[in-house]
């Protein structure tokens, strides 16, 4: 220090900006000591003492840094001389958390530093050139890169009795991302923009943007600008838009002309008219000073985040024309960029939209997250964990591909992308809409159906009606979430509707197809399905556009479906009723799908009876045969309730209850488990279980303080869902068992016919050689056999050509003879 020779020990991790030094910072609010070492003083954060002192010391006082505020100290290094340096400022910034508590400034290497020095009127001090090498000025290390003497800044401080401790310290530093060559954070000169002017305008313009995720609009971007700064726009390359401001050399005035019509009724001498606007050439292109001197343009270049941010107006050449055709796309509807523009493109554009008329040049933004691998991490060359679009498009094709992207997760959400979710799109939306499509395509043609050849008939069948009504709810579910910009929901909806087009309606409308000539029905099965099909191409052409235009060409559509107008709800076509009783039904059916899974019982083995408990109203008798189909049961019985076929388990509820009853707990949990079947089905019925404890005491405990778990009776399975409860009666007698054995043999068959390639209208002789067991039950069972196969005779016995299939647990010959 100048005026005492005590010693104020700062710190600093870079000790390459050292010969930059122009004053120390202190927390005003912080305490500092001031102790005596070796016969030396020092100066440092009370807090930080023990740590930074090596060895004893004694403390001979403390101060607030507020009162070292103004102190004048010799620098490390004086190759440059300053007015009004070398002195301790205040800065909020400073914390005894790490180092010593004073931090060393250097206004041209930090951002804080550079905010602290205008705060206090201290001078910029620049010792760096453009490429990283100490000026002339800096005798010692001239023409050095500073990253490389900071060693030797070490050295020399200790040569001089300046430096007190050193040590290696670990800490961030910002490095190239393609080089990886460490990078050097020090002021330059620039050319800015005062966006400060217009803060207030772009904050009210913010609040009529409506954002995806909405909290981005008042956290993330709200905030960024909340703490704006002035637009640096100039930026020091060869190449890009050159910077429209001459300069002049004699009287320093400058000039930025509006127009290319300007510049030249400004321009000393002629223009060419063919003049190229990037360097060198506009920079031939000297403007008259009303000084009588001549301008010169500034040699920057603008930021590339400015010509993004003139998208709108520059795409037009807008103001100077094309007025109507901008009018017409102005402001965006929506714009859509990663998360990683919203101080980038969503900044720039609503920056310079608010900068030339006052307003934001789009109406929505979507911001998206990061595609990640499948374990969360970025993706990174170096890490070996990128994947190759090209080999996901070649191996999948691209729809499965936008399918995975557009309908896996929220868009600004991170998505975890690997393979696997692609060929889960492909399987399960992709290939089962192509398949579908296949479907009709094949019978239509076998049929020679040709749809402009038919009436348009009003379908009375149920399953034409409900599926019309699911594509009408689609259509009006997904134009409102596209209208919102919502395209995850729609995706789930698309999604769900695929499922059950071809997993309920083509499946169960199979046997309509399969019969013989064009039926009325059959017609009506054809207009459905390839509405349907029709529809639903244009319902996802912004998803899947290949398989959607495949499609919509194929049944019917005119040119492309991307031409086409998106698809309006029939209102009238849609029949919740009817969708939610499908629903019910649908439901019965995978619940009991789910018991045969569990009891190990195929859906080929028929079993005798289901029951079924539900709650709310539902045409049952509208949907008996479907369901009974569906699961392979000879008869349904409806239930009142679900206690002809179940039993209750009762516990205590000690989440609800545990406190409540405290010592009793251990009695009541016993007295339940003690309960016979009748018992516990009447504590379910009443609502409420009475417990005399040991002491004789009376407690009621009501069935929201017990856990009800439902088992099934001997001889039945149960499941519940929904507001369902279904059981099964799993007893398989042996006509049953006969029946399944038959249903085995019609799955065989039906794999060898597809083992031939046979067509699919092709009836067939069968040769079967069974056990005298099988052949009773396909004789006790010939209808099952040829309702389900296209056979004109069957015969027992063996042919040279025989082959030897599975038939559930039997081994049986078969041999297929082409019929008729």
């Amino acid at each position: 220090m100048k005026d005492t020779g005590e010693y104020i020990l700062a710190w600093t991790t870079t000790p390459w900006t050292l010969p930059a030094n122009v004053g120390l910072a202190v927390n005003p609010d912080l305490d500092y000591v001031r102790v005596r070492q070796d016969g030396e003083v020092y100066i440092v954060a009370a807090a930080l003492a023990d740590k930074v002192i090596k060895g004893e010391y004694e403390t001979l006082g403390s101060v607030k840094g507020r009162e070292l505020v103004g102190l004048n100290y010799e620098p490390p290094f004086s190759y440059v001389p300053l007015d009004n340096a070398h002195r301790v400022v205040d800065a909020d910034f400073v914390s005894d958390t790490s180092g010593t508590g004073i931090v060393h400034i250097a206004p041209a290497h930090g951002e804080d530093d550079y905010r602290v020095c205008r705060e206090h009127g201290l001078p910029m001090l620049m010792v760096v050139n453009n490429a990283g090498r100490y000026i002339d000025a800096v005798t010692d290390l001239a023409g050095r890169f500073v990253k490389d003497c900071d060693v030797d800044i070490v050295k020399m401080l200790s040569e001089r009795g300046l430096l007190y401790y050193k040590e290696r310290h670990e800490h961030s530093y910002p490095f190239c991302w393609r080089c990886k060559t460490p990078l050097l954070y020090y002021a330059t000169e620039s050319w800015f923009i005062k966006t400060t002017a217009v803060k207030d305008q772009l904050i009210a313009n913010n609040k009529t943007i409506k954002w995806y995720p909405e909290h981005l609009r008042d956290g993330r971007f709200g905030k960024f600008l909340e703490d704006l700064v002035d637009w640096n726009i100039s930026r020091n390359r060869y190449w890009g838009t050159p910077l429209n401001v001459w300069t002049c050399e004699s009287c320093g005035k400058e000039k930025s002309p509006h127009s290319i019509a300007e510049l030249r009724s400004l321009a000393v001498g002629s223009v060419p008219d063919d003049l190229e606007l990037h360097k060198p050439y506009v920079d031939a292109v000297k403007l008259k000073c009303t000084c009588g001197g001549e301008m010169e343009r500034t040699p920057e270049v603008i930021d590339v985040w400015f010509d993004s941010g003139s998208m709108p107006f520059a795409q037009y050449h807008h103001p100077f024309e094309n007025q109507e055709k901008w009018e017409q796309q102005y402001p965006a509807d929506f714009i859509c960029e990663g998360i990683d523009q919203t101080r980038g493109w969503f900044f720039s554009l609503l920056a310079v939209s608010t900068l030339y008329n006052g307003k934001p040049s789009y109406k929505s933004v979507i911001s998206t997250g990061h595609v990640l691998d499948e374990n969360g991490q970025k993706m990174s060359k170096s890490k070996g964990n990128v994947i190759d679009p090209w080999e996901i498009i070649n191996e999948f094709g691209t729809d499965p591909f936008r399918w995975a992207l557009l309908a896996d997760s929220a868009p600004w959400n991170s998505k975890r992308f690997s393979k696997g979710i692609v060929a889960e799109a492909k399987s399960k939306v992709v290939d089962t809409l192509v398949n579908t499509h296949a479907f009709y395509a094949l019978y239509a043609t076998i049929d020679g159906y040709v749809p402009s050849e038919h009436k348009k008939l009003r379908s009375g069948n149920k399953l034409d009606r409900w599926i019309l009504s699911r594509l009408n709810s689609l259509v009006a579910v997904v134009r409102r979430g596209l209208d919102d910009n919502d395209f995850l929901n729609p995706a789930k909806e698309i999604e769900q509707f695929i499922d059950e087009l071809s997993n309920w309606y083509v499946r169960r409308s199979r046997d309509r197809f399969w019969g013989s000539g064009l039926s009325e029905d059959k017609i009506n099965a054809y207009q459905t399905l390839g509405e349907v099909l029709l529809t639903l191409s244009k319902v996802i052409a912004p998803y899947v556009p290949f398989v959607a235009e495949d499609i919509y060409g194929n049944v019917g559509g005119e040119g492309s479906v991307h031409l086409a107008d998106y698809p309006q709800a029939d209102e009238s076509a849609i029949d919740l009723q009817l969708e939610r009783d499908m629903a019910t039904a649908r439901n019965m059916v995978e619940l009991a799908r789910n018991i045969r899974n569990e009891a190990n019982i195929k859906t080929r083995q028929p079993l005798s009876e289901l029951l079924v408990s539900l709650s709310g109203e539902f045409d049952f008798a509208g949907y008996e045969d479907i369901i009974k189909d569906e699961i392979n049961v000879k008869t349904i019985t409806l239930a009142g309730d679900d206690s002809g076929f179940v039993n209750f388990n009762l516990k205590l509820n000690l989440k609800v209850a545990g406190k409540k009853y405290g010592k009793n707990v251990g009695p009541i949990q016993a007295a339940l488990k003690g309960l016979a079947a009748d018992e516990a089905q009447n504590v379910v019925e009443k609502g409420e279980f009475v417990f005399v404890s040991p002491e004789g005491e009376t407690l009621v405990i009501t069935l929201d303080e017990l856990l009800v778990e439902k088992e099934a009776k001997s001889g039945f399975a149960s499941a519940s869902g929904g507001g369902l409860t279904v059981a099964l009666n799993t007893e398989i007698t042996p006509e049953l068992e006969q029946e399944g054995w038959v249903r085995e043999v019609v799955r065989a068959v039906q794999d060898t016919r597809k083992k031939l390639d046979l067509p699919i209208e092709q009836r067939i002789d069968l040769v079967l050689d069974v056990d005298p067991e099988l052949e009773a039950a396909l004789q006790a069972f010939d209808n099952v056999l040829r309702e389900n196969v296209l056979v004109n005779e069957v015969m027992f016995g063996k042919t040279d050509d025989m082959e030897q299939v599975q038939a559930g647990e039997k081994l049986i010959g078969l041999a297929i003879v082409r019929g008729a």
